[in-house]
């Protein structure tokens, strides 16, 4: 049997009001409907839920019963409906991001430390992994992609501007084999591959020529699957990197690597936030949003 829900609201107003004009008031209605609601919930469980006289109505046996099953849930409905209208509408609750790993290395660690200093009542929780997320099949508010791999139906903001790329070497490395002079002279060097987690792919190693662009099908015998990961190998000097310039901008300061074909390197589409049109007025996901932004607007001052 299905629950009939709209009658049990009708039955818990009588009952907490006790009488049917009083019920009508408190949801709105008129009493001729509470009336007849009423009539249908009876005739639908068999039973008389209310003893009438000229001057009370009063819960029989059977009324009581079904009272003392239904106010908890009746109640227990509010909180969830009030719940579900307060989500999201204040600067709490809870806010689950999908971060690929360099992204959190290179600009989302930091920004997360000072969001947590201005917002402690916002709990985070990020999926921290290189492969695509479903948003909304994992549960998930928003994420940080390139802005060339988002779908059309996300919602998108620009967090960076367009990231230069590097390869990269140690220097022991550019002394035992030196260092590549064009794209071609890869082949002959040892190239620390990596795999993307979702697809399994090797990346490839793009160039820009005069004729657009192309790739290299490079060769090494180490292959992983994280960017950290292959940026610590060329620091050991165990082969060339083929990464993000600011993820390794430290190394190349201090000389623990050296850089190699920046002639030939393409710029990538900065980082976005992305995030399903339902949650555009999300506040926690506001409020991250605008504070990744600013973060974003001082490292450009720096």
């Amino acid at each position: 049997m299905r629950l009939p829900l709209a009658t049990l609201e009708v039955f818990a107003a009588i009952a907490q009001h006790g009488s049917l004009r009083a019920a009508a008031d408190a949801l709105g209605i008129k009493p001729s409907t509470v009336s007849h609601q009423l009539k249908s919930l009876e005739d639908q469980l068999g039973t008389v839920l209310f003893a009438r006289t000229t001057r009370s109505i009063n819960l029989t046996e059977s009324g009581r019963a079904l009272m003392r099953g239904t106010l908890p849930a009746f109640q227990q409905l509010s909180e969830a409906v009030q719940a579900a209208r307060n989500t999201g509408q204040a600067a709490r609750g809870t806010l689950k991001l999908a971060v690929p790993e360099f992204a959190y290395y290179l600009f989302i660690g930091a920004a997360i430390t000072s969001f947590r200093q201005a917002y402690p009542d916002i709990e985070l929780e990020l999926s921290v992994a290189d492969a695509f997320s479903d948003l909304l099949a994992e549960e998930l508010h928003a994420g940080i992609r390139l802005g060339d791999n988002i779908a059309e139906d996300m919602i998108a903001v620009r967090l960076t501007p367009p990231l230069e790329l590097v390869i990269g070497a140690s220097p022991d490395y550019a002394k035992r084999f030196g260092l590549p002079g064009e794209p071609r002279d890869l082949l002959d060097h040892e190239c620390i591959r990596y795999r993307f987690q979702s697809s399994g792919r090797i990346a490839p190693w793009q160039f820009e020529g005069e004729e657009g662009s192309y790739a290299v099908e490079i060769r090494g015998s180490l292959t992983v699957n994280t960017l950290p990961a292959s940026v610590d190998l060329a620091r050991r000097g165990l082969g060339l990197v083929y990464t993000f310039r600011e993820f390794c901008a430290r190394d190349l300061e201090n000389g623990d690597l050296v850089p190699a074909l920046a002639e030939f390197l393409p710029v990538t589409p900065g980082l976005h936030l992305y995030f399903p049109r339902e949650y555009r007025n999300m506040v926690p996901l506001r409020l991250f949003l605008e504070h990744l932004k600013s973060e974003a607007r001082h490292q450009t001052r720096t």
